[in-house]
């Protein structure tokens, strides 16, 4: 072992140059992500910004108490997982298939086209893509006239004014934003897999679909477990952005998410340590769902991030 140490050392003055390149992003996580960390000391205190922090008196539990017995915190919750788990459940597998299907596209030409116009969303604000998607599913808009069109329905309806549509609009809004862009790191393990072992199975006889199964998907799985964990901890995450620019007081009591609710107190309300406990809690919940769905999926498949 000792060995092996004094190798993966030697390989690294080796590479400085290269390993080099990793500096200005540890040194913009340690700013932007460790260092704010010790603000989160004004959960515990009546924070005024019109104070130094260390003038706060400290109040200990009270704001989290404060946001346990709040209906709009467990509103917002409710929300949160709505959106959540239709995005786990059936937002997760379709990068998958675009990328399987993708792979099996033989003109190299159509297939790199396809990829392209497929992950461009992605670099789309969500002040101008929201924007888009609410022309869309407004009156006049092109959901109504080809659901119009097909029979669905026979009037024009404004989806985004409606509570009950809320979750499924942030659905497909987020799922035709980055379908794209997710299924880049799919397809990049994808075009790592050996070709020798899709000749071997066509030589025995396995079919399209076949192949896709028991080499294709097979060979990814790792991948799609990591990816999954992540997503499984970030159950209490929402897209802010997209909820920002889709709500609107009509739909409100459903397009609340937990982000949101951290907003409007913190920032719209003053509620500095209020907002702090919440965002506190939060991350607490978050590190245990990421615990739990490592040993969940080490336990079911062998595959886990540590």
């Amino acid at each position: 072992m000792f060995q092996h140490k004094t190798g993966q050392i030697k390989t690294f003055l080796r590479q400085w140059q290269l390993q080099s390149m990793v500096i200005p992003g540890i040194v913009w996580m340690f700013i932007f992500c460790y260092i704010p960390m010790f603000w989160l000391i004004i959960a515990f205190m009546d924070y005024n910004i019109a104070k130094p922090m260390m003038d706060s008196p400290f109040v200990g539990w009270k704001h989290f108490q404060d946001f346990v017995t709040d209906d709009r915190f467990w509103r917002s919750i409710r929300n949160t997982l709505g959106m959540s788990s239709i995005k786990l459940i059936l937002g997760f597998p379709i990068p998958i298939l675009f990328a399987l299907l993708l792979n099996e596209i033989r003109s190299l030409r159509f297939k790199r086209t396809v990829q392209t116009i497929s992950y461009l969303p992605h670099f789309i604000a969500w002040t101008i893509f929201g924007g888009i998607m609410l022309n869309w599913l407004g009156e006049g808009g092109v959901i109504n006239q080809l659901l119009m069109a097909v029979g669905v329905q026979d009037r024009e309806i404004l989806f985004n004014s409606e509570p009950k549509y809320f979750w499924w609009i942030a659905f497909f809004s987020d799922t035709l934003k980055e379908m794209g862009w997710s299924a880049i790191i799919y397809i990049a393990a994808i075009s790592g897999i050996d070709p020798g072992l899709y000749e071997a199975a066509e030589l025995d006889g396995a079919g399209r679909w076949q192949r896709m199964w028991h080499i294709t998907i097979q060979s990814i799985r790792p991948t799609i477990s990591i990816l999954f964990i992540l997503a499984v901890s970030g159950l209490l995450g929402s897209n802010f952005d997209q909820i920002f620019m889709l709500k609107n007081n009509m739909n409100m009591k459903m397009a609340e998410s937990l982000d949101l609710y951290i907003y409007n107190m913190g920032l719209v309300s003053g509620r500095h340590s209020f907002s702090t406990a919440v965002l506190f809690a939060r991350s607490i919940v978050a590190l245990g769902l990421l615990f739990l769905a490592n040993f969940s999926s080490k336990k079911l498949n062998g595959e886990g991030i540590f």
